[in-house]
């Protein structure tokens, strides 16, 4: 029997601290979050990336009273920056989350079906997305990608 030891990576920062390139995507994120449709849980996301040629895409979550029919925010964005850029690299992605008091303190992770999706966009294009995790009070920036946060990942290889 072997052990074996995964570790993560994780910058903590305040948004001041963020490069302003990195700042104009979380900012992109943020406002994002006012074009959420979250009537039901009232947890408005917003996300933003960043593709290669400097162009930036967002997206929000939608829900629907059929819960499993609603579509996160990451996944939103990604499916739209991918359909109307296929060419543009994905190089940067935000998130950011507000409830009905205001944007959370603490950043808020990807759920793993946005992880997996993140995990197949930098295959497609492959190279590694710098996320930054968006909070009130700090940010979570992952520089190595989503194998930082899902390190046990499932991708095509293993369909070869």
């Amino acid at each position: 029997m072997k052990e074996m030891i995964l570790q993560s990576r994780v910058v903590v920062c305040t948004v001041d601290e963020l490069p302003a390139m990195d700042r104009e995507v979380v900012e992109a994120a943020r406002k994002a979050t006012a074009n959420s449709y979250a009537v039901y849980s009232k947890f408005n996301v917003g996300a933003a990336v960043r593709l290669s040629g400097d162009i930036i895409v967002t997206g929000s979550n939608q829900e629907n009273a059929a819960y499993p029919s609603g579509l996160c925010a990451e996944r939103t964005t990604l499916f739209w920056a991918n359909s109307q850029y296929p060419d543009k690299a994905v190089e940067v992605l935000a998130i950011a989350a507000r409830n009905e008091h205001g944007e959370l303190d603490t950043p808020i992770p990807p759920c793993g079906a946005c992880r997996q999706v993140i995990l197949e966009t930098e295959k497609r294009y492959n190279t590694p997305i710098r996320i930054i995790l968006y909070g009130a009070k700090e940010c979570y920036v992952i520089e190595d990608g989503i194998k930082a946060l899902m390190p046990l990942s499932f991708d095509s290889g293993f369909l070869e």
